[in-house]
């Protein structure tokens, strides 16, 4: 009998019942969900199952469990599946799992781990298991001029982390050749925002970086429409986290509220970012690389990443809408640069 075998004899007719619940992409495989059930106490049980979206390398679950005195209490599952990414599992699980026991001490507001299983050894795909945070994502533009500077001011607090062991160094993937440019985009400034990365990385001290920090990352809590702030429950996704310029996290995020919400809050971001007490490389070639390569990054990924967004819920962000959002945002940055300084 394999351990797959072995554990599907574990799976209950009520964890099944509760899965199918909520539909089929909600099912966990039954060798995972005999691991998750060896996590709980036990007078513990799995009693629902529901597929939580906006992810892209992961599928991730919410598992809802009794406790003894009669009460629920929820855990997140997140299972590496698709191939592509399989290669990647080991060295992410294993990364956030360290960085969430690291960060437990801090007052960032993340998940605690439960357990990982980075190799599938228990599993049938590589997971890990953490708390579940209150709070939701919020990609709606009602309530954005309050959400931005919370997330400048979170993001500042993530930089001034200091933990006990550096983690890797940042890499990037995309190179100028493997952008994308949309149909029917302005040529001239797209190949200026080409050229412009072609030139190595500037160089920089560096600080801890969450590596895609980003709306679709970050958790708030249901305030009345129309609130003058907004309050951050919570940051998840912590499997890329490594050392670079702070410019990285920044240019990412702002690239993310530029084709979500508009090409102007890029800037209003990173202004957000300073105003919090946040530092960008001072040179403002060296910050437009950054911004402009992390454009030029999404370019490759665009129906993806669209097609996250759409899930979680901005049906209006169609691969082609986000595309005509991209240009416009390539065009302003090569004709103004990151942001006014004053």
């Amino acid at each position: 009998m394999t351990k797959h075998d072995a554990a599907a004899e574990q799976y209950t007719a009520t964890e099944h019942v509760a899965a199918v619940e909520h539909g089929a992409a909600a099912i966990v495989r039954p060798s995972t969900l005999a691991w998750v059930r060896r996590q709980l106490a036990a007078d513990e049980q799995i009693i629902g199952i529901e597929a939580l979206h906006g992810g892209i390398t992961a599928e991730i679950r919410k598992l809802a469990i009794s406790t003894p005195d009669g009460g629920t209490r929820a855990l997140v599952l997140r299972s590496y599946v698709d191939p592509y990414y399989l290669a990647l599992a080991e060295e992410s699980l294993t990364g956030e799992a360290n960085t969430l026991t690291e960060l437990g001490a801090t007052d960032v507001p993340t998940p605690k781990l439960v357990a990982v299983d980075a190799t599938a050894e228990h599993c049938e795909y590589p997971s890990l298991l953490m708390t579940h945070l209150p709070g939701r994502t919020a990609l709606a533009d009602d309530g954005l001029e309050a959400r931005v500077p919370a997330l400048a001011r979170q993001l500042v607090a993530i930089h001034a982390l200091r933990p006990a062991e550096r983690p890797r160094q940042y890499v990037t993937l995309s190179t100028p050749d493997t952008a994308v440019v949309p149909q029917g985009a302005d040529e001239a400034s797209w190949a200026a925002a080409i050229e412009a990365i072609r030139r190595p990385a500037p160089s920089s001290e560096g600080c801890f970086l969450h590596r895609d920090f980003q709306p679709g990352n970050v958790l708030f809590a249901a305030l009345p429409s129309g609130a003058a702030s907004a309050q951050i429950t919570g940051v998840v996704d912590w499997a890329a986290t490594c050392w670079g310029p702070a410019d990285l996290d920044v240019a990412h995020c702002s690239t993310n509220l530029a084709l979500i919400h508009g090409p102007e809050w890029s800037q209003r971001f990173a202004t957000a970012y300073e105003e919090a007490g946040g530092t960008l490389t001072a040179a403002e070639d060296e910050r437009l690389y950054w911004f402009t390569r992390h454009a030029l990054a999404f370019s490759e990924e665009v129906d993806v990443i669209s097609g996250a967004w759409r899930k979680a819920g901005r049906a209006d962000l169609t691969t082609r809408a986000v595309e005509l959002r991209l240009d416009a945002y390539v065009r302003l940055l090569m004709r103004d640069g990151v942001m006014a300084r004053g």
